[in-house]
């Protein structure tokens, strides 16, 4: 298991509810409770429902996807470590505490499309 990012709300969110609203954001909810999108024609798994939806993202486009996921669901990224992430003047930011490191441009994130971090 990898780090966890969670999509926080102020009101839990209905699972129904919750495949309502991210389907005409161009996300898919397959039959295991799996959220993905697509990119370059192939699905790739954003995150899973789990009477929440929680992320274990291997890739940038994964974290831009979840912040893109949150705003739909008028929601918060938050890291297990209490870290923020969100999308401010086009581009990714994590927030710890007062402080903010930029991750990159979303619009570029998103074309780049998944490939993983490498170590």
């Amino acid at each position: 298991m990898g780090y966890e990012l969670r999509v926080v709300r102020q009101a839990p969110i209905a699972f129904a509810d919750l495949a309502k609203a991210i389907v005409p954001a161009g996300f898919e909810l397959d039959e295991s409770y799996e959220i993905v999108a697509r990119h370059g024609g192939a699905a790739h798994t954003v995150g899973r429902w789990r009477e929440q939806v929680v992320g274990e993202p291997g890739s940038d486009w994964q974290v831009a996807q979840l912040v893109r996921l949150a705003a739909v669901l008028g929601a918060r990224l938050v890291g297990e470590d209490g870290e923020s992430y969100a999308v401010r003047d086009g581009v990714v930011e994590v927030w710890t505490g007062d402080s903010a490191m930029e991750i990159g441009k979303f619009d570029e994130i998103i074309e780049a499309g998944p490939a993983a971090w490498t170590a």
